[in-house]
């Protein structure tokens, strides 16, 4: 089995959640799929959130997972902290670094692009992502307004990604954005990210 982890960060993009994950799933029959979701994120799948009662065996550890998306189980924030009460209980963004194979964060958002470049920790994440072993594939599909694409710091935080992380970056398109501009920073679309998550795993 191949495990993939899909992480949606705060751009209006995450509502290709579906076919991200339609996408990802339709590689071949043997993928493990977990999705993590930013709180930014949320905001745009709330109707997309499914609460559940899931038991998922992650390294041995078995979690209570309360919300899915499409049947695949949803890792925020709030199973970080609370899964850990006593020592020799999971920490989540370890356990999750461990099983994982690939790790592709679509839509990949501003905040959350400055935050790994800068090295900063502070969510579920960020946190597995400080942790990751980067000779494992890392792809991010950025995604955000034109004007904040272009500007400085995105592209010496993708430099960072691609050089010292080794991140594989998906680049945004051109096209009509949600807020009513025309120009680059469109999220890819799913089915050539699926490629490329493809491509990664020499399937």
């Amino acid at each position: 089995m191949t495990n993939i982890i899909l992480a949606l960060t705060g751009s209006v993009a995450s509502i290709k959640l579906k076919d991200l994950i339609k996408n990802l799933k339709s590689i071949n029959d043997k993928i493990n799929l977990i999705l993590i979701c930013t709180q930014n994120s949320k905001h745009f799948i709330q109707n997309e959130i499914v609460k559940t009662s899931e038991k998922v065996k992650l390294n041995g550890f078995e979690l209570d997972i309360k919300w899915s998306c499409y049947e695949v189980p949803l890792f925020d924030d709030e199973i970080e902290w609370t899964s850990w009460n006593n020592r020799n209980d999971p920490v989540i963004h370890i356990e999750l670094r461990k099983w994982a194979d690939l790790i592709l964060i679509a839509p990949l958002d501003a905040n959350t692009l400055a935050k790994i470049s800068n090295g900063i920790c502070d969510n579920l994440l960020t946190s597995l992502i400080r942790a990751w072993d980067i000779k494992k594939p890392q792809l991010c599909a950025p995604a955000m307004n034109t004007f904040m694409y272009e500007h400085p710091h995105t592209a010496k935080h993708l430099k960072i990604l691609e050089e010292e992380l080794n991140f594989i970056v998906i680049p945004p398109k051109v096209k009509l954005l949600a807020c009513g501009d025309y120009g680059i920073g469109a999220m890819e679309e799913p089915n050539i990210i699926g490629e490329k998550v493809k491509l990664m795993l020499n399937i």
